[in-house]
């Protein structure tokens, strides 16, 4: 079940990275037109293998740093006789906030090499061969702090939209939930399903500014920095173009995280039964 709803996951990433640096498509149906025009079927799932492989290792960073946080932050919090409580929802906010600090030294490569992968087109060539080839020409070109280009814009999207993640997930949750009891498998995939649409709704204007921060060098405009992206933008393109991608996000998110949640929990709920040596 996973496996289908990555696929899909990644080739909706791809009309979105582009429709987000490219003012050349007048929508999404335009930019699915023409990306199978040139390009074909294969078109549709260009950069999917090195998210689908580099996917594990920034969910567990992620999914580990948050629980870790959520854990310390509420046993700190209560005293020994009182841990059997609630988290605060203020806690789960910040250690969410916390998760996505930590897993930006593992995203923001990740994120690079799979944006110019999936924002090259035939007509314009192809400047990377693959994900390999792709890091190799960034650190010739760049060096290390090439692969962390737009690392800030990814800070100021993912930190405190990771916080708004976990929080309208364990609030849903609770609502579904008998006090004393774990969550069922369809509030967990309710819950995680509205986590996910909620967070992309708050974080398209930035990822927009992201991603058109990482094309720098790899065939896309030029900016200074995020300030100047986001000037630049507007003055060229209007308040709209930090919207652009938000409906692709936003249908993608649903399913996407609905699934990453029940997985997470499946498999907490199952090392947490684990026999102890």
């Amino acid at each position: 079940m996973n496996v289908p709803c990555r696929l899909w996951s990644s080739s909706q990433a791809g009309f979105q990275v582009r429709l987000q640096t490219q003012a050349v498509y007048r929508g999404i149906f335009d930019c699915v037109a023409k990306t199978y025009k040139h390009e074909g079927f294969r078109g549709f799932f260009k950069g999917m293998s090195f998210p689908v492989v580099s996917v594990a290792i920034s969910n567990a960073v992620t999914f580990g740093s948050y629980t870790n946080a959520l854990d310390y932050l509420t046993r700190s919090g209560h005293n020994n006789s009182d841990q059997s409580k609630q988290s605060s929802l203020t806690t789960v906010f910040v250690a969410g906030c916390f998760s996505g600090i930590a897993q930006l030294f593992v995203s923001a490569p990740i994120d690079l090499v799979k944006v110019r992968l999936q924002n090259q087109t035939k007509s314009g060539g192809n400047k990377y061969r693959g994900p390999i080839h792709c890091i190799a020409v960034i650190l010739r070109e760049d060096g290390v702090k090439g692969l962390f280009r737009g690392i800030w814009a990814l800070a100021l999207r993912d930190v405190p939209c990771l916080g708004l993640y976990f929080l309208p997930y364990e609030l849903i949750c609770r609502m579904l939930t008998e006090k004393g009891k774990q969550p069922g498998n369809t509030a967990v995939l309710l819950a995680g399903g509205v986590a996910g649409v909620v967070t992309w709704a708050c974080a398209t204007p930035m990822d927009v500014v992201k991603a058109r921060l990482q094309m720098c060098g790899g065939g896309g405009r030029m900016y200074s920095g995020v300030l100047n992206c986001i000037t630049v933008s507007v003055r060229e393109e209007g308040m709209r173009v930090f919207f652009k991608g938000l409906l692709l996000n936003s249908v993608r998110a649903f399913p996407v995280n609905a699934v990453t949640f029940l997985s997470f929990e499946m498999l907490l709920r199952a090392m947490t039964n684990l026999p102890k040596d």
